[in-house]
C-alpha cells in the first residue's frame, strides 16, 4: 500500500478529492512518523478528527485562505472498527480518510494540474518525549 498522501481519487465532474488525510500505522503495523518528526496516537487523532467533523469541516488553501472547500466524506479507522467492519487488517491503515468538494474554481484548477497533490492538515498538540 502506498501512502504518501497524495490524493487516491479524484471525480473531475463533482469536483472532489478523497484520500487519507493522516495516517498513524500503516496495515503492516509500521508507526509512521509525519514532517515534523511527530507520531500520532490513535486516540489523539480520532479525537481531532471528531473535533473538526463537529466545529469546522471547512477546507483551506495551503492554511491561508478559508472556504475553499468542504468536507463530504470522513471515516476514522481504528483497529477496533477495521475489525468490527470485517476488513482485513493487513490492508487497511489506521488513520483518517477524507473526501472533500473543492468549490474554489482557482484551487480545483491547481488540483487537477498537480499543484495541489495531498492533503495537509493542521493542528495543535502537545509534545511529550518517547
Amino acid at each position: 500500500m502506498d501512502l504518501h498522501g497524495e490524493f487516491s481519487k479524484l471525480d473531475e465532474d463533482r469536483q472532489l478529492a478523497f484520500g487519507w488525510a493522516s495516517v498513524v500505522q500503516t496495515a503492516s503495523e509500521a508507526v509512521l512518523v509525519d514532517k515534523q518528526g511527530d507520531v500520532l496516537d490513535t486516540d489523539s487523532l480520532e479525537e481531532a478528527v471528531y473535533g473538526y467533523v463537529l466545529d469546522s469541516r471547512d477546507s483551506d488553501e495551503m492554511h491561508r485562505r478559508n472556504g475553499v472547500g468542504q468536507l463530504v466524506e470522513s471515516i476514522m479507522f481504528t483497529p477496533e472498527k477495521i475489525e468490527k467492519m470485517g476488513l482485513d487488517p493487513a490492508a487497511v491503515p489506521v488513520g483518517w480518510w477524507v473526501g472533500f468538494r473543492v468549490s474554489d474554481p482557482d484551487v480545483w484548477a491547481k488540483v487537477k494540474d498537480g499543484t495541489y497533490r495531498m492533503f495537509s492538515i493542521r493542528g495543535s498538540g502537545k509534545r511529550e518525549e518517547m
